[in-house]
């Protein structure tokens, strides 16, 4: 076989079963389990039957913007004031996701998988998204990691000895596939590069669906990234198509829809109605959801956000927004899932480790008084912290019932623009984490500790767009100072050279250069781009070696 072209995507051309389906990726140890002749096949009618709405939908997005640009207020859909008005309910959770008070998410390497379905967790979101580095060889294993899970069959043995496997008691699986807006080019159908949202939910739901039922629980997925509820309608109608080609009755898949981008937040009762009889709640994904506000109002100088450690959920707009999703969900009998808790034990320096901690249980007493029924963490030794604080505040297994008196959120609250100090030090913190998880990323790893804290896609998203924003309308420092491309190259130097230093002896690795690189073209770009991992995708290469 011709070694693979990390640059392009192009290798190995490998065709498997009788369909038009083109492998482009790497082989791997998991092929013959997880890319089935099949498996490709049903990919194949996917991608027939749903990219060509696909690309039409993403092709509408924009009309938020538009609005922002025209220097119009948005607000909620006029043409969809009867289904905001009307009575209606989801269906009800199914038993094993009635309570979801603590749920971990994480990548999908092998020891991930196992540690956090062993986490004592309600709930484990396994992610080809935020915390996922797409490479070909890591989508294909992370498919086969959940295919042994599912089936209680997953073990790991390290070169040092250590074994992980599975007990008795594990948390239950939810799985959520990259957003529409991603293609795999590793794979492609009828000459095009198939859409990762398909491909992802595809191949786990093909391989799991039927025995995710016989075991008494259902393929249950996090869907992210939305923007209209038209996408969600989509959704509905590939959960549809693949309920009936399988055999499974009619709303055994459940779905949770991440409210992470700033015109989703106004179709929330829209995105429910449209997966009412799969829906399985909302979600507020809040570092996604400042990245998108920022994004729509790229045009307006007049909105400036301060340092991100300045962005916490009692900012006002923040605040609107998780008290809608509340409001929301529970007058439709659907779960409130709060945010996620970022932090990672810090167990070399006690004082610190306790702040740490003490900034978790506040976010988490914050969620449960508000009426969440769930929250997110990102480390398994935040599970036990997170759990108490629930079962303090929440005794039932959620709180859908729990009437709301809160006055109905307004337009005007939501795009309340946060207002705070701008600071040199936030500006490299950001140029930090951006260049640090694109490095870490470029290798391969989707899911990164920095500074104590467990960094993904969403934080160089923030990140960059703020520093974006930031030099763009030469954002003035608390000291007099102003962010423009020279201070942002002298940061971008300074973090990089830290990097270098960090590697040791064996010299930086090419990544660090690549991640400079992108950053840099990110955020002295005269336009915003939409997303960075599209960008940085066009350089992913390849792994090496064996999880083990």
């Amino acid at each position: 076989m011709a070694p693979s072209n990390p640059q392009d995507g192009s290798g190995p051309t490998r065709r498997r079963g009788a369909g038009r389906v083109v492998i482009r990726g790497p082989a791997t140890a998991r092929d013959d389990d997880v890319l089935t002749a099949a498996a490709l096949d049903f990919l194949q009618e996917l991608h027939e039957r749903f990219d060509a709405r696909r690309r039409q939908i993403l092709s509408d997005r924009g009309a938020f913007r538009a609005v922002v640009t025209a220097g119009g207020t948005p607000s909620f859909p006029p043409e969809t004031t009867d289904v905001r008005e009307a009575e209606w309910k989801v269906a009800p959770p199914p038993p094993d996701l009635r309570d979801r008070r603590v749920e971990i998410t994480g990548p999908v390497d092998r020891k991930m998988v196992i540690n956090a379905l062993n986490s004592g967790a309600s709930v484990y979101m396994a992610d080809f998204e935020d915390a996922h580095s797409p490479t070909w060889t890591g989508t294909v294993r992370g498919q086969g990691n959940l295919l042994d899970a599912v089936r209680r069959r997953i073990e790991l043995v390290t070169p040092e000895g250590k074994q992980y496997r599975l007990a008795n008691r594990t948390a239950t699986l939810m799985v959520r596939p990259r957003g529409w807006h991603l293609e795999e080019r590793h794979l492609e159908i009828h000459g095009r590069a198939a859409s990762a949202s398909l491909v992802d939910f595809g191949l786990f739901f093909f391989h799991n669906s039927r025995e995710l039922v016989h075991r008494g629980s259902a393929p249950y997925f996090y869907l992210p990234k939305m923007e209209h509820y038209r996408e969600a309608t989509l959704w509905n109608e590939v959960f549809q198509y693949a309920e009936e080609d399988v055999g499974l009755r009619r709303g055994t898949i459940r779905a949770t829809a991440l409210i992470e981008t700033l015109p989703a937040v106004f179709q929330m009762d829209e995105i429910l109605h449209e997966l009412r009889e799969h829906s399985a709640g909302l979600n507020c994904g809040r570092w996604d959801y400042l990245f998108s506000f920022i994004k729509q109002f790229r045009d307006v100088p007049s909105v400036i956000f301060p340092d991100r450690s300045e962005l916490g959920m009692s900012t006002p707009f923040l605040s609107a927004y998780s008290r809608l999703l509340i409001a929301t969900c529970h007058r439709r009998g659907a779960h409130a899932m709060g945010g996620m808790a970022a932090q990672v034990p810090i167990r070399d320096d006690p004082v610190a480790n306790d702040a740490a901690l003490a900034l978790v249980r506040a976010d988490k007493e914050r969620e449960v008084r508000a009426g969440h029924d769930g929250t997110w963490v990102a480390h398994p030794g935040l599970v036990g912290l997170a759990r108490e604080v629930f079962d303090r505040g929440m005794p039932g297994p959620n709180q859908i019932d729990r009437p709301c008196s809160d006055p109905r959120v307004r337009p005007e609250e939501l795009l309340a623009v946060p207002r705070g100090a701008v600071t040199r030090e936030g500006a490299r913190r950001d140029v930090r984490v951006a260049l640090r998880y694109l490095e870490a990323w470029l290798r391969g790893t989707g899911c990164v500790p920095i500074d104590h804290l467990m960094e993904d896609a969403a934080t160089v998203e923030i990140a960059r767009s703020q520093l974006w924003q930031w030099v763009h309308h030469h954002a003035t420092t608390t000291d007099g100072g102003t962010i423009d491309p020279t201070l942002f190259r002298e940061l971008l130097t300074a973090e990089r050279q830290a990097l270098v230093a960090d590697v040791g002896p064996t010299g930086p690795s090419p990544t660090v250069e690549q991640a400079a690189r992108l950053l840099e073209r990110a955020v002295t770009n005269p336009d915003l781009q939409e997303f960075i991992t599209v960008e940085a995708y066009r350089e992913l290469g390849e792994p090496g070696g064996d999880e083990g």
